[in-house]
């Protein structure tokens, strides 16, 4: 048999996944793209054949999308709290099946990191785990502005907040989402629970962290009860530093979390281990493998990987899978290139966030490039 390009690719293997089985091992990271239709923040037509060209990747997780509007933290996002926003995210998971994929809707709320002018109306401040600012920047409908000042959380008021995330979760299996990622990475409400930078609560939900890692379990609870745990995946970023992270002992801190997630059964653990162009956290190269180690099911490896490092990845066991961002924006077409080893297409930072179908719907494939 003739060797192909693709005869000793790992990334191009198949792999199960909690109750998937997938074509490959390459996913499309979640990644902000700011075109959600205002007002309203409803997926469009667009937003659909942006995600259903790119479903030839094995997983596609979307863009965060908030679980209430309290959770908004950015202009132009969308949400998955209306029943609009439902029926837009039909349009975007139809398109993406009859494309042969499969599609995770990744669940958020950014907690602290929001501003007056994103919240519903009549709100000026952002929950927390605690009323601790973070050095941060949002952007609103009059350009970037400072996060606002949070206020800490009421012990009364978190059970009804983790009640919004199984409505999210709800809603998202309602529009027809083969799965959900929860996004506890990045300095969200998630993370700003899990991280003793952000969480100096001495109550039930803060101190230790077995209290600390309890907001995100029992989120993880309430969306595997919608979906099966089987279809949840969970976004972590342990040593990250964005909106003003930290955590003094994130070995610890993050195994607990990876070993409790597993024992739950969720289908996979979303490892950011660096951030593009970020210092490195003298324990980047540490606590992947920690993780790796802690959590029984599949690992997806995030931060930067170029396809040979990807490959190496998961051809030495470091990774089961491996999350893609700025090359699935301009590669439409990236397991094609990975297939057959051609040079990726470089993203447009400029057209990144908000616009219309430029830099978001139009970059070419290798057979529209060359035709």
């Amino acid at each position: 048999m003739p060797e192909t390009p693709e005869t000793n690719d790992a990334l191009l293997t198949e792999v199960s996944i909690g109750a998937l089985s997938l074509p490959n091992r390459v996913v499309m990271a979640p990644l902000t793209r700011s075109r959600a239709k205002q007002p309203g923040d409803v997926p469009t037509a667009l937003n659909a054949e942006y995600y259903s060209q790119r479903a030839t990747m094995g997983l596609i997780v979307t863009e965060a999308t908030y679980v209430s509007p309290m959770g908004k933290g950015y202009g132009m996002v969308p949400g998955i709290a209306t029943d609009e926003q439902v029926e837009g995210w039909r349009l975007v998971t139809d398109a993406v099946h009859a494309a042969g994929g499969r599609i995770f809707l990744q669940l958020w709320h950014s907690g602290r990191i929001s501003h007056p002018d994103l919240l519903p109306e009549g709100v000026d401040t952002p929950v927390a785990p605690s009323a601790i600012k973070a050095e941060s920047e949002t952007y609103t409908a009059d350009g970037r502005a400072p996060v606002a000042e949070p206020r800490a959380l009421e012990v009364s008021e978190i059970p009804g907040l983790i009640e919004e995330w199984r409505v999210a979760a709800a809603n998202a299996k309602r529009a027809g989402f083969d799965g959900a990622e929860i996004h506890g990475a990045n300095g969200y409400l998630i993370d700003q629970f899990l991280r003793d930078g952000s969480n100096t609560r001495t109550d039930e939900w803060g101190g230790s962290i077995e209290k600390r890692c309890r907001f995100a379990l029992e989120v993880a609870d309430a969306v595997a009860g919608e979906f099966g745990a089987d279809r949840v995946g969970f976004r972590v970023s342990p040593t990250g530093d964005f909106n003003t992270m930290h955590d003094s002992d994130p070995v610890a801190t993050f195994s607990h979390l990876a070993t409790a997630l597993g024992e739950r059964g969720l289908a996979y653990l979303h490892v950011v281990e660096q951030f593009g162009g970020g210092p490195t956290h003298e324990l980047a190269g540490v606590v992947p493998g920690k993780l790796r180690s802690a959590f029984d099911g599949a690992y997806i490896a995030n931060g930067d990987y170029t396809p040979d490092r990807a490959r190496d990845a998961v051809a030495s066991g470091r990774a089961d899978l491996v999350a893609f961002g700025r090359p699935a924006i301009a590669n439409p077409d990236l397991v094609e290139r990975i297939r057959l080893r051609a040079p990726l297409a470089e993203a447009d930072p400029a057209t990144f966030y908000g616009g219309t179908e430029a830099g978001y719907t139009d970059y070419p494939t290798l057979e529209t490039q060359n035709a």
